[in-house]
């Protein structure tokens, strides 16, 4: 099983269009698909090939999840960052963690510290962790939990060990662990000479190459966050050679008694404040779902301001916010090159 709190509780909102499905053409003896769970969550992979088998594919993905599971999963005790979280200096890391080591690092400037997967102690104190209630924190626990909190206090050394400034400081990738599994996922279909496929896990999603039904780019939904019981989608994007990642907290929430506004809380890792936003959700193309996976979760940390600067900046990244505007209304936000593929 794997945390399922970083800096926020992570809702995994898309939900693939499998057109495929009905499909009479002569491509339909090519496609193949398969679904299952792993990294505490679902995952479906479809491609297009005749000569590389489903048990092929799949036996590699499950090493693959292995892999990923003894280097990042807080959730088994003798995996790698759970040896670091418990205070081991001396582990090595593979090289799956240190590429999501140095991920973490890049997120984290370009974010301005507002990414930080060293946050979980904040979450957990506020509430904002699964099947937990929003808590108050006072000023005192706050400045104490911030002592070991902060992704400037961690280094990777030469010798690919993990130091940290305080012995309670807690690693949690789980913000770019399950994008950084959808890309060695993709990786090895590539690998297969397979240039045509569509990869979720979680929600975090790499298409490649087109959709064998329409020959047009692959289809997939962003799920409406004002949905009740019956599922609704407020946008179908096309993906074709990029990454999509979603992050939102809609599901927690309070209605403002002045304005009738539904507002998420979020936390501030810089400053360990908890504070009310109106962004229920975003979403982030990128070239690769692990940086896609990154910002996303950002995005719902950083003013809303703030992050569309960031993201206008970036110029192989693109979003789409879902903001809260009124009682029972919501505003859609894109940067300028979102939905133009």
């Amino acid at each position: 099983m794997w945390s399922i709190s970083v800096v926020l509780k992570k809702f995994y909102s898309l939900a693939l269009l499998l057109i495929l499905f009905g499909c009479q053409s002569k491509l339909n003896s090519e496609v193949q698909r398969f679904s299952g769970f792993a990294l505490g969550t679902s995952y479906a992979i479809t491609y297009v090939s005749s000569a590389v088998k489903i048990e092929v594919i799949q036996r590699e993905v499950d090493s693959i999840v292995e892999v990923m599971n003894a280097s990042m999963s807080t959730y088994i005790p003798d995996s790698d960052i759970s040896k670091i979280n418990n205070g081991d200096s001396l582990l090595q890391v593979d090289s799956h963690f240190e590429k999501v080591y140095h991920k973490a690092t890049v997120v984290w400037k370009k974010t301005e510290g507002y990414f930080d997967p060293t946050v979980g102690a904040l979450v957990n104190a506020y509430g904002f962790g699964p099947k937990a209630n929003l808590n108050h924190v006072s000023k005192n626990e706050r400045d104490q939990i911030l002592k070991y909190t902060g992704w400037n206090k961690t280094r990777l050394t030469s010798k690919k060990t993990i130091q940290k400034e305080h012995p309670q400081l807690f690693f949690d990738f789980n913000a770019l662990a399950k994008g950084y599994a959808v890309d060695l996922i993709a990786e090895l279909l590539r690998s297969k000479g397979i240039d045509s496929f569509l990869v979720e896990v979680g929600g975090e999603i790499v298409a490649q190459g087109l959709s064998p039904k329409s020959n047009a780019a692959w289809k997939v939904a962003i799920d409406d966050p004002k949905q009740g019981e019956e599922r609704r989608f407020i946008k179908v994007i096309s993906l074709t050679n990029q990454a999509l990642a979603t992050s939102g907290n809609y599901r927690k929430y309070k209605v403002d008694t002045l304005t009738g506004k539904r507002l998420v809380h979020s936390i501030n890792p810089k400053t360990g404040n908890s504070f009310a936003s109106d962004v229920l959700s975003a979403s982030v193309l990128a070239p690769n779902c692990m940086t896609a996976d990154a910002f996303a979760t950002a995005l719902m940390v950083m003013p809303f301001e703030q992050g569309k600067a960031l993201i206008e900046r970036e110029t192989d990244l693109e979003a789409y916010w879902i903001i809260q505007d009124s009682l029972d209304g919501i505003k859609e936000v894109f940067s300028k090159g979102f939905g133009k593929n």
